[in-house]
């Protein structure tokens, strides 16, 4: 009777251990639904509030529309073509294939890995728009709302999409063994040299350095800060794609990055200047953020302190020292914070990699190999992301013009000029 029961037993438990096994895994699912929801949240609150705060009050309502706008042409492009070009095949170790546009051959039951193909897509899709959200932070306040918008479906295309597929999409630099757990080359470093690149073509803002351009809302910029690391915790314990011990570990190191950059930012200032900012612990915490993103699900706990560490250092500098000393009016400093610190991640994540965590051993555990690989693409995105930018800039002045606008709009405000609305009616 008890070995009747017994097989009764194994009839009813095998489909599910089968199906556990071969198909969708609930739990992993399930935290990357929460992960995505978290990643989104970014964008049209965290960043758009981030950088909101830190324009002039007559601006503040055109930049948080120029990323909520971001937002929403991220989200469409992904699915339209951009997840397709990413990792929909290979060409050449250069870009995917079209087979996947609008999501076309991706049914309800495809899976990668072991959680839904359409949820690995919308995870992804977060992270495009909030790396073309963020170059937008490098040229607020003096920009044309429609140059930029058609500027964002080009660089999603032509720059995002096959940075993608070299590194996350089994292109030439993942065949070489370069590694970003999160994006410090495919978000950070992208956006930071865009940004730059942009800021130098479309100029200065009229007075700068020669009047102080006093920011909205330190508060808001603030409360998009801590907005913004509450997502990043999607952003690389999600990158994971699963429930596990390298989740845990992404989602602890990247707290102790940004923790400890926002501690040494406030520090450096203090010395500096006698004064910690709120602005400047808010810095810190991104640059932080920022720094372990490419090395968060690759390196310890120490790893992640000398990341964030030296995140807040490079940046820090980069903005008060080097900014000031080559005079470019990169608006909100995204090269500063996230091109530096992207850069500075990923070369890290080939120095301290620990392969006790993830398999991957860096530099100070014997393997410069990793190093080598990670420095070959830092270089190779740098290239591509200024050559690139510099080219669908120009395309998008052909197609719709002038990319600044007008002196008398840009004195005004563009808040006003463009939307016919105040951040505030005071």
């Amino acid at each position: 009777m008890k070995r009747k029961w017994i097989w009764v037993l194994l009839l009813l438990f095998l489909p599910l251990n089968l199906f556990a096994g071969q198909g969708i895994n609930k739990g992993d699912s399930a935290w990357l639904i929460v992960a995505t929801a978290f990643v989104m949240f970014m964008t049209p609150a965290g960043l758009a509030l981030f950088y909101g705060g830190m324009v002039r009050k007559k601006n503040l309502l055109n930049t948080y529309a120029l990323v909520f706008i971001t937002y929403i042409i991220g989200s469409l492009i992904w699915m339209f073509w951009g997840y397709s070009l990413s990792f929909s095949g290979d060409l050449g170790g250069i870009i995917g294939t079209l087979r996947n546009s609008f999501l076309a051959g991706i049914g309800l039951n495809s899976v990668s890995g072991s959680i839904p193909t359409l949820l690995f897509a919308v995870f992804q899709m977060t992270f495009a728009a909030i790396t073309i959200a963020l170059v937008i932070g490098s040229v607020v306040e003096r920009v044309r709302f429609l140059w930029w918008i058609v500027f964002s479906v080009l660089w999603l295309t032509f720059i995002y999409s096959p940075v993608a597929h070299w590194i996350w999409g089994g292109g030439f630099l993942a065949k070489l063994g370069v590694i970003d757990f999160a994006g410090g080359m495919v978000v950070h470093t992208t956006a930071g040299v865009s940004g730059l690149t942009l800021a130098l073509l479309i100029g200065k803002r009229k007075k700068y350095l020669e009047e102080p351009f006093f920011p909205s809302s330190i508060v808001l910029t603030a409360l998009g800060a801590a907005l913004l690391w509450f997502g990043w915790f999607g952003f690389n314990a999600g990158s994971a794609l699963k429930i596990n011990g390298v989740a845990v570990n992404a989602f602890i190191t990247t707290n102790t990055s940004g923790a400890i950059a926002a501690f040494t930012w406030m520090a450096l200032e203090w010395l500096k200047d006698g004064k910690p900012t709120l602005l400047g612990i808010a810095s810190g915490a991104i640059a932080g953020l920022a720094g372990i993103t490419p090395a968060s699900g690759y390196v310890n706990f120490w790893g992640a302190l000398i990341i964030g560490f030296f995140a807040a250092i490079f940046g820090f500098y980069a903005i008060t020292w080097l900014k000031a000393k080559l005079k470019y009016d990169d608006s909100l400093d995204v090269f500063g914070v996230h091109g530096i610190d992207g850069m500075w991640g990923s070369l890290a994540a080939g120095i301290f990699a620990d392969p006790a965590v993830n398999g991957k051993a860096g530099w100070v555990y014997g393997h410069f190999s990793l190093f080598l690989n990670q420095l070959i693409g830092v270089i190779v995105v740098v290239v591509a992301s200024f050559l690139g930018t510099l080219i669908l800039a120009y395309i998008t002045r052909l197609i719709v013009g002038n990319w600044r606008v007008k002196e008398e709009i840009e004195i005004e405000g563009l808040d006003e000029a463009f939307h016919g609305e105040r951040a505030f009616d005071l």
